[in-house]
């Protein structure tokens, strides 16, 4: 294999057969070891005999890549092989998609094990661990199981764990539902987001209620004197904080309502930042902690260190003594406190030096000290006691507005839950009126699951505790607990991984199960498993990654470890900026300098497109990782540069994305015909292409129709130019257009008139004319999203464009998950999770440390225990009460471990290759417990000095740029528009004489994209290895069937290889080369096949080169025309330069045109 710089060629471990033969033999070499039942090392045959019997209760623990969903769906076919219904199974997850996945896995197993043959049925019980004297009787059983399905109609139950308690709650009786103050058809809210501006001003308008003035009208004085306690702990906490600060304190409250509100009702909320008498019994008594500078004992103490201080040598000691008197003599206690900590301390509160050596001083020093620690106590009890007091009100008003729409959200949800299975007779009415008594429980990715969460599971599963089902008085049931707690990266969810260990201790002691662990892997190569190995081992050894095992792998791929080069901070200090005026319109901002994290994006995209076009890696192989979608939103835009084709980072706002702002922007200017600022957006839009001086013109014409007198709107205005017969073409269009759409939007709902606007303003076909090559999927995929999400709001029928707008505007809609072949995949961690790739991008691995957060909620909450023990309302972690020292630690500690979590997830993605990209820190070593970069290269898992230097890959719209214009027209694409007439380039047939989706298209198509991934490169890198490679990949991506691989190779290599070519596809002999060049002539989109500039005695020549795989190519006038309109566009850019053209047979010959 070559080797580029940078790169390190890991060697391979002792390897196993794969997920397979390992499951279907007892496993042999390193493997053994990574497979343990309760304790004890087996085989793999024989844990997976434990782990699939359905009569057990089991939890396993599981690594990366060691086929846990697997191990769950092969556990419910052999529950469904016992005789158990399917609605008695129950799997839970916590995803939608994971869900689905389960059932798509489920479903595709019956169906292939009843269309397989006896043998290959018996075989996968085996590997299932069925035991060898019951597969015959058992094959039948398999076999029938998909038409038993289908017979049926009921499936296995598989929810996320919402979905299921959704289910139980809406079965539950009228008279619980309100008891727990749900309504009996409640409407479930998943994003409080939305009802959140509403509920403010609601909330804001009961505390206006609530002020002196008006509560003194109330009837009661109880109720008056806690509407004015409400009224004034709201005033003082914005005295505090200031009310845009707490107003997003208590936003915070409202999304930690379900640990305030279980600790509310446990009576643990107002003391879990306590007084500071309850603190220290030093403070005890006393309304402030300054009020001890009264005690007599203290005073004295004070007066005496003054007057040592008055004769001590030295000015400092001296000075510091007379500010002790003029402090003593004040009359207020928080004076005095204030005056003498400034003459004994220092300004972050430090005792001061070189004032001598006396005991008082030390003890005044010390005291003072913690007169600040008693202060800082006392301060954050009331300020945690006014929030308490805010977050209740504001959970009883939000218990208002639900109950008024008839909603529910998670957390209602939760509780609901807890208290029906907490009830083993009311939790059996309801599965029984479900008719789904459950036989068999299983759930994935356990270590996701939140406290409240297992104590409402370990509610319902104690009454099964013991032999013949407990006290349930039911049949037995089966757990089965799979899960990894080194993936937890969810505790903002409130996922907690220490769940998982009480899980366990429950399953073994209660139900009498098994534990069961796999460090076995089958996903990743052995050189990523051991920098895995190096790095986790370490953390584990520091004792900062606990119960961390070796990992072994299945796998027998060679694996590359590479480095990019550090991005340094020297390189991205400020340029000089022409500080001159200029014309903003027409004249870019120049920046001041680019950010050492766009520098990075830059470096990594470079290296994206490296491995595209000259490894020929296809995309789709690609994942690029990182924790912040900030930094993804700059890779993505330098893809973008590079022309390589990506997904959208996940999360993405919706309305975040250029094609949807523009059509935002026209439903806007629609619906709010005054709106200047969204006609003009819309105006310059794709879907009118105005330019800017037309748009000069109209706005003259507005100031010009104005005179001195009130403007005029921009639509007046541009309807008034419209008729005129001088008018630019592009603004009687829009006006046209425009006019007739806002009739329609007067009774048409959003969904169509969103339609219309998308098919008569030809927006698709547009936008395909004037976004990159490698957007084009992206950007109708954003179109498509927004005209989905126009039915979805009252489902498409009730709501009005204006309101359907302003809704769209206020909430946080993400775009829908998908997946493009042919992309590589931004990705977040949390994104990644559950997915794979070839090549893994891990940037931002030495990032800078986070700020400490203020006006925050900390929680503690014990698996163990059924309540939080403390929710403490916190002003800023870098300075918090003193009581919370130790929970605090905890918390850091947790957070240190679960950014270790993510680094193993983010490592474990990788199959064959892992990248590395850092931009240097402000300091060094900054990040408590070191970063990613640090821990990687402290543990010896890379190499920081083997850096990959990446060679610049020429873009493909590099060229198209020379002569870019911003008229926009509208070029056809062939899944949108049938072309009559249009040559194929592939076989020289028209369209109308040829399939659309013919074998001879893809396979010119396939031969094009090798061409285009490989002609870059140096011919002696064009090995045939390499060539059957990318053919390889351009067949899948394209989907060419198998037959017409040999044709497509033979093709590729006979024009690579041809003699008459080399002067043309060999980059070391041209000036310049660029493949699939995008050009704009008369306002369309060319894209040209290759295009080449050769330095000869007579000046540079330029060639179009255009790949044809028929005979004589020649010979077709279409062919001819289009060559000599290509030659007409090159010309144009480059003038005074010869431009001649020539096409390229798939026989290897070189025809040039005349």
């Amino acid at each position: 294999m070559h080797l580029l710089p940078g790169q390190r060629l890991v060697s391979q471990g002792p390897l196993d057969a794969g997920l397979g033969a390992d499951l279907g033999s007892g496993g042999t070499g390193m493997s053994q070891a990574a497979y343990e039942v309760n304790g004890q090392v087996v085989g793999s045959d024989r844990f997976y005999e434990i782990a699939c019997d359905p009569h057990r209760s089991v939890v396993v623990e599981a690594c990366a890549g060691a086929g846990k969903t697997w191990m769950l769906v092969s556990r419910i076919l052999r529950a469904l092989l016992d005789g158990v219904p399917p609605n008695q199974i129950l799997a839970i997850t916590f995803t939608k998609k994971a869900a689905g996945e389960m059932r798509e896995r489920l479903h595709g197993w019956l169906r292939e094990f009843a269309q397989a043959d006896d043998a290959e049925r018996a075989l996968q019980l085996r590997i299932r661990g069925v035991a060898p004297e019951q597969v015959p009787q058992l094959v039948p059983r398999l076999q029938q199981l998909y038409a038993n399905w289908l017979d049926d109609g009921r499936g296995v139950d598989i929810h996320t764990i919402h979905g299921w308690f959704s289910r139980l709650v809406k079965a539950a009786p009228l008279d619980v539902l309100n008891e727990l103050g749900l309504p009996p058809e409640l409407q479930l809210v998943e994003d409080t987001s939305e009802l959140w501006p509403e509920l403010w001003g609601r909330y804001l308008r009961r505390l206006d209620a609530m002020s002196p003035q008006r509560s003194q009208a109330a009837d009661k004085a109880k109720e008056a004197q806690e509407a004015q306690d409400g009224y004034a702990a709201f005033m003082a906490v914005v005295r505090e904080v200031g009310r845009f600060n707490a107003q997003a304190w208590l936003n915070t409250a409202l999304q930690n309502r379900l640990e305030l509100s279980l600790s509310d009702q446990a009576g643990t909320l107002l003391g879990s930042v306590p007084e500071v008498g309850d603190w220290s019994l030093q403070w005890a008594g006393l309304g402030h902690p300054c009020e001890a500078l009264s005690r007599e004992s203290v005073r004295e103490h004070f007066w005496s260190l003054a007057r040592q201080l008055a004769t001590a040598k030295g000015t400092l000691a001296q000075k510091a003594g007379v500010a002790i008197e003029q402090a003593l003599g004040l009359s207020d206690v928080r004076m005095q406190a204030q005056a003498l900590r400034k003459a004994l301390l220092t300004d972050k509160g430090e005792p001061r030096k070189k004032m001598g050596e006396l005991a008082d001083l030390e003890w005044a020093q010390a005291w003072l000290v913690d007169l600040n620690q008693a202060v800082t106590q006392h301060e954050a009890h009331a300020l945690h006691e006014h929030m308490v007091c805010l977050s209740l009100l504001l959970f009883e008003e939000y218990a208002k507005l639900k109950t008024e729409r008839g909603l529910a959200d998670m957390v209602d949800l939760e509780l609901a839950a807890a208290h029906l299975l907490g009830d083993a007779e009311l939790s059996g009415w309801v599965q029984e009126r479900l008719d789904s008594q459950v036989r068999q429980l299983l759930m994935d990715e356990f270590q996701d699951t939140s406290p409240l969460q297992w104590q409402t599971l370990k509610s319902w599963l104690s009454a099964y505790a013991g032999a013949g089902g407990g006290q349930s008085g039911r049949q037995p049931i089966s757990v089965f607990l799979v899960g990894d707690p080194k993936q937890s990266i969810y505790r903002f969810r409130r996922a907690d991984p220490r769940v998982f260990s009480a899980a366990k201790s429950f399953v073994l002691d209660a139900l009498d199960g098994d534990l069961l662990a796999c460090d076995h892997t089958r996903r990743n190569a052995p050189g990523i498993i051991d920098a895995l190995n190096l790095v986790m081992g370490q953390a584990c050894a520091d004792g900062s990654f606990p119960g961390f095992r070796a990992h072994t792998t299945a796998s027998e791929d060679q694996a590359l470890i590479r480095v990019l080069p550090s991005v340094m901070r020297v390189n991205a200090d400020k340029a000089e900026v022409d500080e001159h005026w200029r014309d903003s319109l027409i004249t870019p901002r120049e920046k001041a300098h680019t950010s050492i994290k766009e520098m990075e994006a830059e470096q990594v995209a470079q290296a994206v497109s490296s491995l595209v076009r000259r490894d020929g890696l296809a995309p789709t192989d690609i994942f690029v990782l990182s924790r912040k979608r900030a930094t993804l939103a700059m890779v993505a835009q330098a893809l973008d540069e590079h022309d390589v084709p990506h997904i959208a980072p996940e999360d993405t706002l919706l309305i975040d994305t250029p094609e949807v702002r523009d059509l935002v922007a026209v439903l806007d200017a629609l619906v709010s015909p005054h709106h200047d600022l969204a006609l003009a957006h819309a105006l310059k839009s794709p879907l009118f292409g105005v330019t800017d001086h037309e748009l000069l013109q109209l706005a003259s014409r507005v100031r010009g129709v104005s005179g001195d007198g009130p403007a005029i709107s921009w639509w007046r205005a541009l309807m008034r130019w419209a008729p005129d017969a001088a008018c630019p073409p592009s603004i009687q269009r829009a006006a046209q257009l425009l006019q007739a759409w806002a009739e329609i939007a007067c009774v048409a709902p959003p969904h169509d008139l969103l339609e219309r606007v998308v098919t008569d303003g030809q927006y698709r076909e547009r936008l395909l004319a004037c976004v990159p090559s490698s957007r084009r999927v992206q950007a109708l995929f954003h179109v498509d999203a927004l005209l989905s999400q126009s039915l979805e709001m009252d489902a498409g029928r009730d709501a009005t464009p204006y309101r359907w707008v302003r809704a769209l505007k206020r909430l946080p809609l993400n775009l829908p998950p998908r997946s493009q072949s042919g992309a590589v995949q931004l990705l977040t961690i949390h994104g990644a999770k559950g997915l794979e790739a070839r090549v893994v991008f891990m940037v931002d691995t030495d990032p800078e440390p986070a700020r400490k957060d203020s006006y925050a909620l900390m929680v503690d909450w014990p698996e163990s225990a059924e309540r939080p023990l403390s929710c403490a309302f916190i002003r800023s972690q870098s300075n918090p009460p003193p009581s919370l020292a130790r929970a605090l630690e905890e918390d850091r500690q947790a957070d240190q471990r679960e950014e270790l979590n993510a680094l193993y997830v983010a490592l474990t993605r990788a199959r064959c290759q892992l990248v590395f990209s850092r931009t240097q820190p402000r300091a060094q070593g900054s990040l408590a417990g070191g970063s990613w970069w640090q821990r990687l290269v402290a543990s010896g898992a890379m190499d920081p000095e083997q850096v990959w230097q990446v060679e610049p890959v020429a873009s493909r719209e590099a060229f198209a740029r020379v002569g870019e214009s911003r008229d926009v027209a509208y070029a056809t694409w062939p899944a949108l528009l049938a072309r009559p007439g249009p040559v194929d380039e592939a076989t020289g047939d028209t369209a109308d004489a040829m399939p659309e989706s013919s074998d001879a298209q893809l396979l010119g198509q396939v031969v094009h994209r090798v061409l285009e991934w490989l002609t870059p490169l140096p011919v002696k890198q064009r090995s045939q290895e390499r060539l059957s490679r990318a053919v390889l990949n351009a067949a899948k991506a394209l989907e060419l069937s198998t037959e017409h691989h040999p044709a497509a190779l033979h093709l590729a290599g006979t024009i690579l290889h041809a003699p008459a070519l080399q002067t043309w596809l060999d980059p070391d002999q041209l000036a310049w080369a660029g493949n699939e060049v995008a050009l704009q002539d008369q306002g369309q989109v060319l894209r040209l096949d290759r295009l080449v500039a050769i330095d000869g005695a007579s000046g540079r020549e330029w060639w179009v080169l255009d790949y044809k795989l028929q005979h004589r190519p020649q010979a077709l006038a279409a062919y001819r025309a289009q060559m000599q309109r290509y030659v007409a566009a090159v010309s144009a850019l480059q003038p005074g330069e010869v431009v001649r053209a020539a096409f390229i047979t798939g026989a290897g010959e070189w025809v040039p045109l005349e």
